[in-house]
């Protein structure tokens, strides 16, 4: 159907939900917004789906949720009987309805005899990913668009072993959800019925003690959080999202319990997220009540999650009187750096993973401790699944995983970015490395000077809608088609083309296979070891582009990565 077919569907739709029915009434006259509410079916890709709330095939509502939870259901009867009694574990973050979506998935599970636990009120997502762990259940769903703008919602899948469902089990999942033609007719039973034969189990907080157990092992020194502690200061903010009550109790539990400050207009959950422009620690914007309740309070770190609390973002003391905003790429080299430099006795088979666009800075680190660092595509669910993989065959120890946009995962009690745990291990080094007379940001430039300097940056165009979403796929296409040989007067050696899984020696002109599942992404890889990457957002209308250098100095660094970026953007501009 096109979407004046779609759109009529559901406008005759004589039980359609009232709030919707009026939203829809609203837009009859815009039919731009139409089409694109209608012109095709929600994505549900590998990490779910994601997208505006609001009537139509293309918007997350309770009709979408239920196509996706039909599916769900098909995808869990079969593996076989024994999984619908493992049951489904369910949370959802603090965004405009969230639990609404989560007891609606509830519902349609019930249908088909499947068990859910259901949190009794928000959570963050590395909760979620423990809860499924620790319930043994069959799977999860996270209800969240993370660090997306208000009007956004999201449907994130996990697997029996807590971590986002890997390309394999994906492609399963998505031919299930595919299958459902209607989702104005998917039936889901009544929260009361299946309350009553107790197929929905609301989950008190027996998993937040076990988590908060488990929490402790992040802990590495816990002689310095407790006897060193002196005039130490930390400011958090949840940025009106899952974290706070996490982050309250792990802080008691390491000794922080007077140390730390909350940025009092961010501790509550708030749908519209209304202090920041976005609710991403990733932009420094969403720092600046948290800069001035740490100038008030003399603070040495100050600390930002997500809605979801998967994301984590610092700041430390410039020594100016100011605070710099880090990294995802800089926090992980300090998070690194710190858990191998604790630890008496690393393995021999220690392992360190990371994305193929984030900093090479941490390969350097391990290298420095004897650890052996390994790639993963972009996204946490390679991480996570590397992490079993391992766990399963031995081969490596699992030490640490990380990306560069501020996820990161220390012990692997979750198998999702775990930004309580990050929080608890932020906190800690700040309070080691002031026992040691430094700031955070001092130790930072101890690590340059010791592996030398790295640079990353990373660019963003927003393509909304039908069009932008063509205008992506074209930009992809050139950039593969028409491959650029150099940029920024520096010659490109090597084409990575992760859709085909080929490695391209520019020069040569041979190839071989990259040992990686087959993704939308093009990564230059220059004559001095520079590079940048081409990668359409799986969330976001966005295609992103990531750099990376390493250079003698920090101007050396600037100097180059500008001369990339201008290269790279001279070629798009011809382009949009």
């Amino acid at each position: 159907m096109n979407w004046n077919e779609q759109y009529n569907r559901w406008n005759n739709f004589s039980e359609l939900d009232d709030q919707l029915r009026s939203k829809l009434t609203e837009m009859q006259e815009d039919e731009l917004s139409l089409e694109d509410a209608f012109y095709k079916n929600l994505e549900f890709g590998t990490g779910g789906m994601r997208g505006k709330l609001g009537p139509g095939t293309n918007r997350m509502n309770i009709y979408t949720i239920r196509r996706a939870a039909e599916g769900m259901a098909h995808f869990i009867a079969d593996k076989g009987k024994g999984w619908k009694s493992k049951g489904v574990v369910i949370a959802y973050d603090s965004r405009y309805m969230s639990q609404e979506f989560a007891i609606e998935t509830a519902r349609v599970l019930g249908r088909h005899g499947i068990q859910s636990y259901v949190f009794t009120s928000l959570r963050p997502t590395p909760e979620l990913s423990f809860a499924v762990r620790f319930l043994q259940a069959a799977a999860g769903v996270m209800v969240t668009a993370s660090h997306n703008p208000p009007e956004y919602n999201g449907f994130k899948v996990y697997n029996e072993d807590g971590g986002q469902l890997p390309p394999a089990q994906a492609e399963v999942m998505i031919d299930f959800v595919n299958q459902v033609e209607n989702e104005l007719s998917v039936d889901a039973a009544e929260q009361a019925t299946i309350e009553e034969n107790g197929l929905l189990e609301w989950i008190d907080d027996k998993v937040d003690r076990a988590y908060l157990k488990e929490l402790r092992s992040v802990n590495f020194n816990p002689q310095i959080t407790h006897d060193q502690i002196g005039d130490f200061n930390v400011v958090f903010s949840p940025l009106h999202g899952t974290a706070r009550m996490l982050v309250e109790a792990g802080f008691e539990q390491i000794g922080l319990a007077d140390n730390y400050y909350l940025v009092e207009e961010q501790q509550d959950p708030d749908p519209e997220f209304s202090t920041v422009d976005s609710p991403n620690p990733e932009e420094h914007q969403a720092f600046a009540l948290a800069i001035e309740k740490g100038k008030a309070v003399n603070a040495d770190v100050l600390i930002a999650t997500d809605p979801d609390a998967d994301r984590l973002g610092i700041a430390v003391p410039d020594g100016a009187g100011d605070y710099t905003v880090l990294t995802g790429n800089q926090t992980g080299a300090l998070m690194l750096d710190y858990i191998l430099s604790q630890e008496d006795d690393l393995p021999d088979n220690g392992l360190m993973l990371k994305t193929i666009v984030t900093s090479e800075f941490g390969r350097a680190i391990a290298e420095h401790y004897n650890i052996a660092t390994e790639d993963t595509l972009t996204g946490f669910k390679f991480i996570g699944e590397k992490i079993r993989e391992y766990e399963r065959t031995g081969e490596y120890e699992f030490l640490f995983g990380y990306e560069e946009s501020y996820g990161y995962l220390i012990k692997d009690f979750a198998r999702d970015k775990d930004a309580v745990q990050s929080v608890m291990l932020a906190a800690e080094m700040a309070v080691y490395w002031k026992a040691k007379g430094k700031t955070l940001l001092e130790a930072l430039y101890d690590l340059y000077d010791q592996h030398g300097y790295y640079l990353e940056d990373l660019q963003s165009l927003k393509l909304e809608g039908k069009v932008g979403v063509e205008k992506i796929q074209s930009i992809m296409e050139n950039f593969r088609e028409a491959p650029m040989k150099e940029a920024g007067g520096i010659n490109v050696t090597t084409l990575e083309d992760y859709a085909t899984s080929t490695r391209w020696d520019v020069q040569e002109g041979s190839k071989s296979d990259i040992n990686l599942p087959k993704e939308n992404v093009l990564k230059f890889i220059l004559e001095d070891n520079s590079w940048f990457c081409l990668r359409p957002s799986g969330t976001e209308p966005k295609i992103k582009f990531y750099y990376g250098v390493k250079m003698g100095s920090k101007k050396e660094c600037d100097q180059r990565l500008l001369a990339i970026k201008q290269t790279v953007n001279d070629k798009l501009n011809t382009l949009t």
